[in-house]
């Protein structure tokens, strides 16, 4: 896995994301996938929801600290809320994960240019990182 620094994934991811449409979707769609794999994984192991979180965090904390203590917090939530969701949680992921993946593809119709994570799988990882960048900048936060 090569390592770059993070202002050159997110601008990478960038590229593929200046449309105002394709931005919004993004930033709604990114959460809810994030949350639908949580919950499809939690279905099945919560003890494996840790294991996929710990997996992703180590790829977080090369890249920022500050953004990685907020995927921290944003996993916290997600947990919480797939534990709440009982046996409606599988259904709910699966389809908050099939509509949020249209909706993206759709996103980058609009865009005209094809999701980053086709040139490298990484850029699935960049798309939190790049919406908690926008509000980190928003709110003058350092990354």
């Amino acid at each position: 896995m090569q390592i770059r620094p993070l202002t050159e994934w997110l601008e990478a991811y960038g590229e593929s994301h200046q449309d105002p449409t394709n931005k919004q979707i993004h930033w709604i769609c990114v959460p809810a996938i994030m949350f639908s794999i949580i919950g499809i994984v939690w279905s099945f192991s919560p003890a494996a929801v840790i294991v996929v979180m710990a997996m992703t965090l180590i790829f977080y904390f090369m890249l920022s600290l500050p953004l990685s203590l907020a995927i921290i917090a944003l996993y916290a939530v997600m947990s919480c809320i797939a534990a709440s969701l009982g046996e409606y949680l599988l259904t709910l992921s699966i389809t908050v994960f099939v509509v949020s993946w249209i909706f993206q593809f759709i996103g980058h119709k609009i865009e005209g240019k094809k999701p980053s994570f086709f040139e490298d799988i990484q850029f699935l990882l960049v798309g939190p990182l790049w919406c908690l960048n926008f509000l980190f900048k928003k709110w003058n936060l350092r990354v």
